[in-house]
């Protein structure tokens, strides 16, 4: 029998969330055809009302919520500008939390985690959500062992993704763990994504998140930027910020989450990959970046990205 799969949909949900996970079933089962076998999945998007708005305006036919105890193989909660209204919504974080339990794994992709975290099902596991949202989440949810750099983890029958296209990532990890690795790989290949895509969802934003949330060392930061070409000390930013070198090391991990010497490397990787995008060869992206050798900018893009610099820019370059 095809296993049968659940998206839900609610209004301001991210359609890209429900999309992306869909179309990968959907052609899992389109190669299957092809090849005679019998389907593999049987997906279907449901919600509350029979048409739902999607955050990009985009009207979606949804089936109604099945029974909560009615047997599935897997429910799919989408992200979106919705998801905190959505976490209002006590009624549907209770069949969330209900269904799961008739499901053999549960998904979220995107920040369709903060409802899973609101139906408790989060609870002493470990998770990822998009990254802008990782801060928000971190403050809402404490107790959750929060990862911000995967793509997508599983702990146990619960499986989290990043940020909208890793709903798609993910959708293909279910397909390897369902088929086979092949079928995984053919659906990427009709696709035209990564099977498995290098890197984490740092490398993918647009700016640092330097979680300062009072502000206290925006100046610093700006002027940190401008001044990324030169070697840069932990007494030079203490002098800029005008404080003692200890108590700005003190008062800046209290401030930002993270020390001057991670908070200076991430902003030099940021400029980086902003450089690479543009094509710039990386001897002068090095240097522009204020690292001293281009080995040791490879190095520290490994560590955060998991990719080399050429790599990401052949991937990335416009």
């Amino acid at each position: 029998m095809p296993r049968h799969i659940e998206i839900l949909t609610y209004p301001g949900s991210q359609l890209l969330d429900i999309a992306g996970p869909l179309q990968v079933f959907s052609s899992a089962n389109d190669l299957a055809r092809l090849s005679g076998k019998t389907r593999p999945y049987d997906a279907v998007v449901v919600g509350e009302t029979d048409q739902v708005t999607t955050s990009s305006g985009l009207a979606l036919s949804a089936s109604p919520l099945p029974d909560a105890g009615s047997s599935l193989d897997t429910l799919i909660v989408p992200g979106g500008w919705g998801v905190n209204t959505a976490c209002e919504n006590q009624p549907l974080v209770d069949w969330i939390r209900r269904r799961a339990k008739a499901a053999r794994r549960t998904v979220s992709v995107c920040s369709g985690a903060f409802l899973l975290a609101s139906a408790g099902l989060l609870e002493g596991k470990r998770a990822v959500t998009h990254w802008g949202r990782c801060q928000e989440f971190a403050d809402r949810f404490p107790d959750i062992r929060l990862e911000p750099d995967p793509i997508f983890l599983r702990d146990g029958d619960i499986w989290t993704s990043a940020g909208v296209t890793a709903g798609i990532d993910l959708s293909l990890a279910l397909v390897e763990a369902d088929i086979d690795r092949q079928s995984a790989l053919a659906v990427a290949r009709e696709l035209v994504v990564f099977l498995k895509r290098p890197g984490g969802q740092s490398q993918f934003s647009s700016a640092l998140t330097l979680h300062d949330l009072g502000g206290r060392f925006d100046d610093l930061h700006s002027w940190m930027m401008q001044n990324l070409h030169r070697s840069l000390s932990l007494a030079d930013l203490a002098e800029q910020a005008r404080m003692s070198l200890r108590s700005f090391s003190r008062r800046y991990r209290q401030a930002t989450g993270v020390t001057p010497a991670r908070a200076l490397e991430e902003l030099r990787l940021e400029n980086a990959r902003r450089l690479l995008e543009q094509g710039l060869p990386i001897t002068r992206v090095a240097a522009r970046s204020g690292f001293q050798t281009e080995e040791t900018m490879r190095r520290a893009f490994m560590r955060h990205f998991g990719t080399n610099p050429q790599a990401y820019r052949e991937r990335f370059s416009v």
